[in-house]
């Protein structure tokens, strides 16, 4: 029967899609990798990797093996983490997806869990809400902290953190005023460096503008917040951004700052797990972090 280290085998050969960079993260030999894989296959029975003069993906039979092996793996990191804990250390890895627009949220709880647990390595990634979910579904992220609208999904649970609101980043020559608030329709008349159209940020962005009455035309379109203020510094565009990333980054001297109103935008960022019981350690860590950052006490109901 397949065994854990079977499953990381699998685990990173999906990852790097190559057998040689998958054998070297696992710490052995191509040859011995290759052999391990093989060996899995004649105990299933089936074929689970499509190869060609190189690795051209799994098969079928695959897919699924990795689905549960992911699965399997998660949970097995859940019990030692807990065996850990209860010796007095929890240590291990925690992989959090977050969406662009909730980093600099996310940048204030590495140094609080590590005041809490020195032993627990965190791993931040920027992705998309579409990866995040794909991320939790396949246990490659063991939470996110993402864009929630209503109800749980199945199997998911879902903790509100904070609602996102947005202000104008404008330069002072461009800027209607400089003091107060701005309305969305004022704003699209703006040449504006906004998010790119495939982000989610950004279509919430313009369902404001919609709502507002207004179509922008942006001059730029951009994947990184940072590439829209380094316009705002030149002084050639104006932006909109979420209130939390504006007040945790340096602006450029002279820059007007201008509430969004008609209509008050706002949108939850919440944090986003996968139903499991029991709860890993490092979830339950992170979630206290997380209430203390946003003075909510944590609760175990779903939303």
């Amino acid at each position: 029967m397949i065994d854990l280290r079977d499953m990381q085998l699998l685990v990173a050969l999906a990852r790097h899609r190559h057998f040689a960079r998958a054998a070297e993260e696992c710490g052995i030999s191509q040859p011995a990798f290759s052999g391990r894989i093989r060996n899995m296959e004649r105990d299933f029975g089936v074929p689970l990797v499509r190869r060609g003069n190189r690795f051209e993906g799994l098969t079928a039979e695959g897919e699924v093996v990795l689905g549960w092996s992911r699965k399997m793996l998660a949970d097995a990191e859940g019990l030692r983490q807990e065996i850990a804990a209860l010796k007095g250390s929890l240590t291990g890895r925690l992989a959090i997806g977050a969406v662009p627009t909730a980093l600099s949220f996310i940048a204030q709880v590495p140094a609080a869990l590590r005041q809490r647990h020195p032993g627990l390595r965190l791993e931040v990634i920027s992705a998309s809400s579409t990866a995040i979910r794909r991320g939790l579904e396949d246990f490659s992220l063991d939470a996110g902290v993402t864009y929630v609208e209503g109800r749980a999904p199945p199997g998911f649970r879902v903790t509100t953190l904070y609602d996102e609101t947005y202000v104008l980043l404008c330069p002072p020559a461009l800027a209607p005023r400089t003091a107060g608030s701005v309305t969305w329709r004022e704003v699209a008349a703006l040449p504006l460096c906004l998010l790119s159209r495939d982000m989610n940020n950004r279509r919430l962005i313009d369902a404001a503008f919609a709502e507002g009455g207004a179509v922008p035309e942006p001059v730029m379109e951009t994947n990184a917040f940072t590439a829209a203020f380094s316009q705002v510094a030149s002084g050639a565009a104006a932006t909109v951004a979420p209130v939390k990333l504006a007040d945790s980054l340096p602006l450029a001297a002279g820059t007007v700052r201008l509430d969004l109103v008609e209509p008050q935008a706002r949108h939850a960022i919440g944090l986003v797990t996968i139903e499991r019981d029991p709860v890993p350690p490092a979830l339950t860590a992170l979630s206290e972090i997380l209430a203390r950052l946003t003075a909510v006490t944590p609760s175990p109901a779903s939303r």
